[in-house]
């Protein structure tokens, strides 16, 4: 099933649901970084959120910076995700692995560690961009996210989260983002009701791998509820605005004498995107012209 998600509401405008499959843009992921098990379970759902928050942004240009740093071998995590459903992110530590936690499931927790931050930037594309910050209160990402949702935003939420890998690379990734509006919010009824369904699941995955698609999943739990899915199915991918060309433009933040040293030192110089992997190598003949080039521009 293609990467996509997928809009609804319900209850008359009072609940917003979004949903994300993100298999295939979770082992892209997995495959650029080299992530270990932990690792790619880690990324991929913070990454699935990043979609989702970035999701109800307004201006094509929006995008959404999730920063997780915790205690943990992991050390930190950082995801970029825009409304027009691209993606990209890396892990401190991609090769880091751990024995599965006391449920016999990948210990995201342990690694991210249970004692520090999350950090989320949202840029609405004018202005200044809107900051917030809350504690880890488990490193598992989905609790994490939800409690920032709940006590930054001041909406109440619910976010699911999941990533299943195994030998072969991941084969079912994806989330579901579940809010009370403000016209529903005093509907204690409601929310009870919806707490008593989502706590049902056993997951998001498992819905995956018994071939549930995204409105299946909608229907399961808010078909009842004057359910209205959205016609437009938006592709997701992961993807880095890196170039050659803007590696070169930050080699120019180096002194003449600094790159003069990588030509003796090094015959050239090598940049590797932290985002994506991807490495860009530049010659002693292209230093040695962007030397000539700030020489140049200090009239020196």
């Amino acid at each position: 099933m293609a990467d996509q998600l997928i809009r609804a509401t319900a209850a008359d405008g009072g609940i917003r649901a979004v949903g994300a499959i993100t298999t295939r843009l979770t082992e892209e992921a997995r495959q650029r970084h080299g992530l270990s098990y932990v690792a790619t379970a880690a990324l991929g759902r913070t990454m699935t959120a990043g979609l989702l928050f970035a999701s109800s942004m307004k201006r094509p240009e929006s995008r959404v910076n999730i920063r997780i740093k915790g205690n943990g071998p992991l050390n930190g995590l950082l995801v970029d995700a825009g409304l027009d459903g691209t993606v990209r992110g890396y892990v401190g530590n991609p090769a880091i692995e751990l024995p599965p936690n006391p449920q016999g499931k990948l210990d995201v927790g342990g690694a991210v560690g249970r004692d520090g931050y999350v950090y989320v930037v949202r840029d609405v594309g004018y202005g200044y961009p809107y900051s917030s910050t809350v504690e880890l209160i488990s490193g598992e990402i989905g609790d994490d996210l939800t409690h920032y949702l709940v006590t930054s935003e001041q909406t109440p939420s619910a976010l699911i989260l999941g990533v299943f890998v195994e030998a072969s690379g991941v084969t079912a990734a994806g989330g579901l983002l579940i809010q009370i509006l403000p016209k529903a919010a005093q509907d204690d009824a409601l929310i009870d009701l919806l707490e008593s369904r989502i706590g049902s699941l056993a997951g998001f995955t498992p819905l995956l791998q018994a071939n549930k698609t995204l409105p299946d999943i909608f229907n399961q739990l808010l078909g009842d509820l004057g359910l209205t899915i959205m016609p437009e199915v938006q592709m997701l991918r992961f993807n880095c605005g890196c170039s050659y060309d803007r590696a070169l433009g930050a080699l120019k933040l180096f002194s003449p004498e600094e790159l003069q040293d990588m030509i003796e030192k090094d015959n050239g110089a090598e940049a590797t995107c932290d985002f994506c992997g991807e490495v860009y190598k530049a010659s002693s003949e292209q230093l040695a012209q962007l030397i000539g080039e700030l020489h140049a521009e200090s009239g020196s």
